[in-house]
């Protein structure tokens, strides 16, 4: 009996170091292969209030964290018609990390990759990986044999997934995730299930899904607490663009007049983009952004190939592709109206 045991506990062990290695792998290949060449910054910000700059490489590293957001849209298109083994879990993985080198390669001419913005990069990322596996291992097995036994038409808990993940990836675009009510997904699931086979596995396995991340959700948010939040306004000058005009955008607040256009407060992340997208329909242009005169954006296209883009990568469930792109801000009015006029669509403008 005792041998029977310490074999378990020995394959037990083994299986351990194999998930450490498995998850160490892709940040010590981002550590001795994506390392960006250091170079100076001969700019000089407008904006020179230390409370209203940011690094300007970290326009490049945010991209990591809505990679995990278009995860979820991407996760969310494809079980609304089909089965969670339908997605490319291991592929979006890949993605994650092969972007990350590109943008860590290319952080250097931009001040480096931030030691502070280097360990949260890594920590969602090993989050991430960590999470993808554990939903291939099970959908790819019990939940795939779930759905042979279930048949082709969806079960009730099939149509409610889809909907709570396209919520959940909606409520990403603008809220940290941690601040999701997995709790009551849970719940939701519990009173919605019927006697069907594939509802009660469903259940059983997205009850414990939710409630698993609804205690690490717990976690992350003391610790955010016990650090502070990340700031959720940025100030940017604009030209191009009356007072007046600038006042009526909704989410903009004038703070001064300046030689080099106008500068204005306004909220983050994608409530950004949509006013960005306003300005530039007005006409106006971007003299700078919280101190920086470039800035990444992502643009979707049905070219799976665009010059210029630091990383390009199919998305699941649409059929297109997403293309990541660094830009001086100089430019950015420009870019956002040629995407308006063009069959190419702007995704998201990477703050800071």
């Amino acid at each position: 009996m005792m041998r029977i045991v310490w074999r378990w506990f020995k394959r037990g062990g083994l299986a351990v170091i194999a998930l450490v290695v498995v998850l160490a792998a892709p940040v010590l290949w981002i550590e001795t292969s994506c390392r960006g060449e250091p170079a100076g910054q001969a700019y000089a910000p407008l904006i020179t209030d230390p409370a209203w700059q940011r690094p300007e490489a970290r326009t490049l590293l945010t991209y990591p964290e809505w990679h995990i957001v278009h995860a979820y849209e991407d996760y969310a298109a494809v079980i609304e018609t089909g089965d969670p083994h339908d997605f490319g879990f291991l592929a979006s993985v890949a993605g994650f990390w092969s972007s990350l080198c590109d943008l860590s390669r290319a952080s250097g001419a931009h001040g480096g990759f931030p030691g502070e913005t280097k360990q949260m990069v890594y920590t969602i990322g090993v989050s991430f990986t960590a999470e993808m596996l554990a939903k291939a291992v099970y959908e790819e097995t019990l939940g795939r044999v779930a759905t042979w036994i279930r048949g082709t038409g969806h079960a009730p808990l099939d149509r409610l997934s889809a909907q709570q993940a396209a919520d959940y990836a909606a409520f990403l675009s603008q809220v940290p995730w941690y601040r999701w009510d997995f709790t009551a997904d849970a719940e939701a699931v519990r009173v919605a299930r019927t006697s069907v086979l594939r509802d009660r596995e469903r259940a059983i396995a997205l009850g414990i899904e939710y409630r698993v991340k609804a205690a690490y959700a717990r976690v992350i948010g003391a610790a955010v607490e016990g650090v502070g939040h990340d700031e959720l306004r940025l100030r940017s000058i604009v030209a191009g663009i009356s007072p007046e005009d600038l006042a009526a955008l909704p989410g903009v607040t004038l703070i001064a007049e300046r030689p080099d256009g106008i500068e204005i407060e306004t909220d983050r992340y994608r409530a950004y983009t949509e006013i960005l997208q306003s300005l530039a329909g007005q006409g106006a242009d971007l003299v700078e952004i919280a101190g920086n005169d470039d800035i990444l954006l992502t643009v979707l296209s049905s070219d799976p190939i665009r010059d210029g883009a630091l990383a390009s990568m199919a998305r699941q469930g649409t059929g297109d592709f997403r293309h990541l792109l660094l830009i001086p801000v100089a430019r950015l009015g420009d870019t956002l109206r040629g995407l308006a006029a063009s069959a190419d669509r702007l995704e998201h403008v990477h703050d800071y």
